[in-house]
C-alpha cells in the first residue's frame, strides 16, 4: 500500500450529494474533472474491470461476441433515422476542419444496423447478438450525484438481430435471463419495471432498477400481483363513463383573486351550492408547447388533469416524445390573449383551435369546476362529453402511493431506484431506416428485426456502492471488490511484518489479491482507511501473533474472529470465493 497510488480524504467533497459521491471520492477511487466528467484511478479500475468481466461473461454464455466502436461518429446514419435532431440538445456535436458534422456517440444503434448490413447476406447469417464495452456521451443538463449521472460514462450496449418476432422474443427473453444474473453477481438487488421507450423507439421496454433512496428513476409496485414500472409507463385506469343528463347545467361564477387550486376551493365552498367541492373535483389546465424533431414551430397544447394533482413533467415528456415539450412563458401568453392565466378552460381552447388533452380519469359525464376562460371566473358543473369534449386522453398526471394499479393488483406502492440495464425489442425502425434486409429462406427480401439492450457500468460501481456502502465506508462484494483480502501490520514489531509478507505470499500463490497496508502510519489511520476502502476481508497481523493468532474481520456484518496463523491462508482461501 506504500507504493499505490492512492490518497484518501477525511472529508466528504463539497458538491456530493449521495453516498456513492462521497465515498468514491474520499477513499480515492475516482476524482472530479468537470460537471459530469471523471478521472478514474487504480482502485477504480480495478472494480470496473471486475464489473466489466462479470458482464462480458454473462454476455458470452448467451453468444454474444464483442465489437467495438468508435465515440467519434458521422452524422449521416443519426439523420437518417431522426435522432440527430431528436436527441436535441443532450447530443454532443462538433464539426472537423473540414466542416463536416459530428457526434459524440449516446448510444449505437445505427452503427451496429450499418455493421450487420455490411457483414451479411442470407438468412443464414442470422440470429446475430454483438455488444460492446463503450464511452457514451450525453450532455446532460444537470450532471448530478458523482459517477451515477454524468457526461461521459461507460456502458455495455448489445444488439440482437433476428428474421422473425418470436426469435426476437427469444433474444429479449435470453438478456433478460442474463441480467438477472449479472447484478446478482454485482451484488445488486434490482426490480424489473416496465418502461417506454423514448428516443429509442420500438415496442416492449424494461428497466432494471437497483432500489435506492437517492434513485433518480420513482417506480411503483403492486405487492399483491407482482407489477411493477418506471412511473412514465404506468397507466391509469379510466372509471366508467357517467351519463350527462342528470347533471346540472354549468354556470359561471365570479371567483375573484383564485388563480391557485386551493383559492378556488375556498371560494366556491362559499357560495351556498349545498356541497362541499375538493381540489379532485376541480379540472386543472396546464398550457406547454410542443415541438416535433427538425422543426422550429412550437404548437400549443393544453393538458387537463384533476386538480388535486400535478402534472409530471417526465410523464408528459414520455406521453408526446419524439416531440420536444415546454411550458409555455410570459412571451407566448403574450402571444396568445385569450389565454388567461390561472382562468384557463376547455371551452376557450376549442373556441381557438388548441389541441386540448386530458388525463384518463377526466371520462363522458363527469363535472368539473374548472376556468371560464375570463379573468376571475369559473364555471361550476362543466361536464365532459356535453359542454365539452376533450381531443383525447394523455398520461401526464402525476402518479402517487396508493392509486389504484392498472393490472388490478389493489393500491401502488412507491419507490425510488437507480436505472442499471433497460432492454428494448426495437423491432425493425433502424433496420428499414438504414435497408437492412437479406434474402430469406423463400427467395425474397426480408427485413431483420432488431433488440437492444444496456448496462451501466460506471453507473453499477455507484449503484453497489449505494446499497452496501455503511456511515464507515465502502463494502464491496466479493465479485467486484478490487482486492479480496486488506491485510493490516498493526504494529512497529519486525515480526509482524515478516509474517505479514509470509501471508501476503501465502494468499497470492493461493489465488487471491491482496493489499498490504505496509504504510508507516498509525494503526488507527490503517483501520481507518481499511474499512472506508471497503475490501471484503480485513486481516489484521498484530499483538495476537505473539499467541500464533491473527484477527479476521468480515467487512459487511463486522464480525471478527481470531484464526491461527498457520491456518489463514487456507480458511480465507475457502471463504472469499475468489480463490
Amino acid at each position: 500500500m506504500s507504493g499505490l497510488f492512492l490518497h484518501t480524504l477525511r472529508e466528504d467533497p463539497a458538491d456530493a450529494e449521495v453516498i456513492s459521491h462521497k465515498l468514491l471520492v474520499r477513499a480515492g477511487y475516482v476524482r472530479r474533472v468537470a460537471p459530469g466528467i471523471y478521472s478514474w484511478l487504480p482502485l477504480g479500475m480495478k472494480v470496473l474491470a471486475r464489473v466489466e468481466a462479470i458482464i462480458r461473461e454473462e454476455m458470452d454464455a448467451i453468444g454474444g461476441q464483442e465489437v467495438h466502436f468508435p465515440a467519434l461518429l458521422p452524422k449521416d446514419p443519426y439523420e437518417a433515422t431522426g435522432r440527430w435532431t431528436e436527441y436535441g440538445d443532450a447530443l454532443f456535436r462538433l464539426k472537423d476542419r473540414k466542416k463536416a458534422d459530428y457526434l459524440l456517440g449516446p448510444t449505437h444503434e445505427e452503427m451496429f444496423t450499418l455493421m450487420v448490413k455490411g457483414e451479411t447476406s442470407s438468412y443464414r447469417d442470422f440470429p446475430v447478438i454483438l455488444y460492446q464495452v463503450q464511452t457514451k456521451y450525453r450532455d446532460e443538463e444537470r450532471p448530478r450525484a458523482g459517477i451515477l449521472r454524468g457526461r461521459e460514462f461507460t456502458m455495455k450496449d448489445s444488439y440482437s438481430f433476428d428474421l422473425s418476432d418470436e426469435a426476437l422474443q427469444a433474444s429479449y427473453d435470453a438478456h433478460r435471463e442474463a441480467y438477472q444474473r449479472i447484478f446478482a453477481r454485482l451484488g445488486l438487488e434490482v426490480q424489473i419495471v416496465s418502461a417506454m421507450s423514448g428516443a429509442m423507439g420500438g415496442s416492449a421496454s424494461e428497466e432494471f432498477l437497483a432500489p435506492c433512496a437517492s434513485g433518480e428513476d420513482t417506480y411503483v409496485r403492486a405487492p399483491a400481483t407482482g407489477y411493477a414500472a418506471n412511473v412514465e409507463a404506468v397507466t391509469t385506469p379510466a372509471p366508467p363513463e357517467q351519463s350527462t343528463e342528470d347533471k346540472p347545467e354549468a354556470v359561471v361564477y365570479d371567483t375573484p383573486d383564485t388563480p391557485t387550486i386551493e383559492t378556488l376551493v375556498a371560494h366556491v365552498n362559499g357560495l351556498g351550492l349545498g356541497r362541499t367541492f375538493t381540489a379532485a373535483d376541480t379540472l386543472k389546465n396546464v398550457m406547454v408547447k410542443t415541438r416535433l424533431p427538425g422543426s422550429t414551430e412550437w404548437t400549443l397544447l393544453g393538458v387537463g388533469v384533476p386538480g388535486d394533482r400535478e402534472v409530471d413533467m417526465k410523464r408528459l415528456e414520455a406521453s408526446v416524445s419524439p416531440a420536444e415539450v415546454a411550458l409555455l412563458e410570459d412571451a407566448d401568453f403574450a402571444a396568445n390573449p385569450f389565454l388567461t392565466k390561472g382562468y384557463i378552460g376547455p371551452v376557450g381552447l376549442a373556441k381557438n383551435g388548441v389541441r386540448y388533452l386530458v388525463d384518463p380519469r377526466i371520462v363522458t359525464g363527469t363535472a368539473w369546476v374548472t376556468g371560464a376562460d375570463e379573468p376571475g371566473r369559473h364555471v361550476v358543473d362543466l361536464v365532459a362529453g356535453r359542454d365539452f369534449t376533450p381531443d383525447g386522453t394523455i398520461e401526464a398526471a402525476e402518479v402517487r402511493e396508493g392509486d389504484p394499479s392498472p393490472d388490478g393488483g389493489g393500491p401502488l406502492v412507491a419507490a425510488r431506484g437507480i436505472e442499471m440495464g433497460h432492454i428494448f425489442q426495437l423491432g425493425r425502425k433502424y433496420a428499414e431506416a438504414l435497408g437492412l434486409s437479406v434474402q430469406g429462406a423463400d427467395g425474397k427480401p426480408t427485413t431483420i428485426t432488431m433488440g437492444s439492450y444496456g448496462v451501466g457500468v460506471t453507473r453499477a460501481v455507484a449503484a453497489i456502492t449505494e446499497q452496501h456502502a455503511d456511515d464507515k465506508g465502502l463494502v464491496w462484494p466479493a465479485e467486484v471488490a478490487p482486492y479480496a483480502v486488506h491485510l493490516v501490520i498493526a504494529g512497529k514489531d519486525p515480526a509482524q511484518a515478516e509474517a505479514a509478507d509470509r501471508i501476503a505470499t501465502g494468499l497470492a500463490d493461493a489465488g487471491l489479491e491482496v493489499l498490504l497496508d505496509d504504510r508507516k502510519a498509525s494503526p488507527g489511520v490503517k483501520f481507518a482507511d481499511a474499512e472506508l476502502l471497503g475490501m471484503p476481508t480485513t486481516l489484521t497481523v498484530g499483538r495476537g501473533l505473539a499467541n500464533g493468532v491473527v484477527e479476521v474481520t468480515d467487512r459487511a456484518s463486522g464480525e471478527r474472529r481470531e484464526v491461527p496463523v498457520d491456518d489463514v491462508v487456507a480458511e480465507l482461501a475457502g471463504l472469499t470465493g475468489r480463490a
